[in-house]
């Protein structure tokens, strides 16, 4: 068994952000499964925008506020002790639109997803519609699928 304080757990989070997201995975050692508490301000979001990941399934969870979360085709409000799943490759975007903070787990399996996608068509190509987003050690990148085009972010 493994256990964990969160307010022991340092907020972490990609960017220039005082996001409060704290990744709770590696803390108790999970092999399978992603998480990660957030605290999120009016105004913040989970992520950077649309997105989907093609390799993992996700659910938010809601402890505490309403979370607003939109895919292309519609829009939902989250609330205390109410919880949201998305498959792989479904787009979504969660945000706290409310004037209270949000405070959710977001679970997802299996843990390290890879393959992230924007909804963005390649200005290369136009053979794809979705573009990958690679963290890597020179930064963000966006590289299309099919022509292997790299934008640097």
């Amino acid at each position: 068994m493994e256990h964990v304080d969160i307010d022991d757990v340092e907020s972490n989070f990609l960017g220039d952000s005082d996001l409060d997201r704290r990744g709770l995975s590696d803390p108790l050692g999970t092999s399978d499964l992603a998480i990660n508490y957030y605290a999120l301000e009016p105004g913040e979001s989970f992520s950077g925008g649309m997105h989907t990941h093609m390799d993992q399934e996700e659910v938010f969870y809601v402890v505490e506020g309403t979370a607003t979360f939109e895919t292309p085709e519609e829009s939902v409000e989250v609330g205390p002790h109410e919880a949201v799943r998305f498959g792989r490759g479904e787009y979504q975007q969660g945000t706290n639109e409310s004037d209270e903070q949000v405070v959710a787990l977001a679970l997802g399996a299996p843990k390290g997803s890879e393959d992230v996608r924007v909804p963005m068509e390649c200005r290369e190509c136009g053979e794809s519609d979705s573009l990958r987003f690679i963290m890597g050690e020179d930064g963000q990148q966006l590289r299309c699928p099919e022509c292997g085009m790299t934008k640097d972010l």
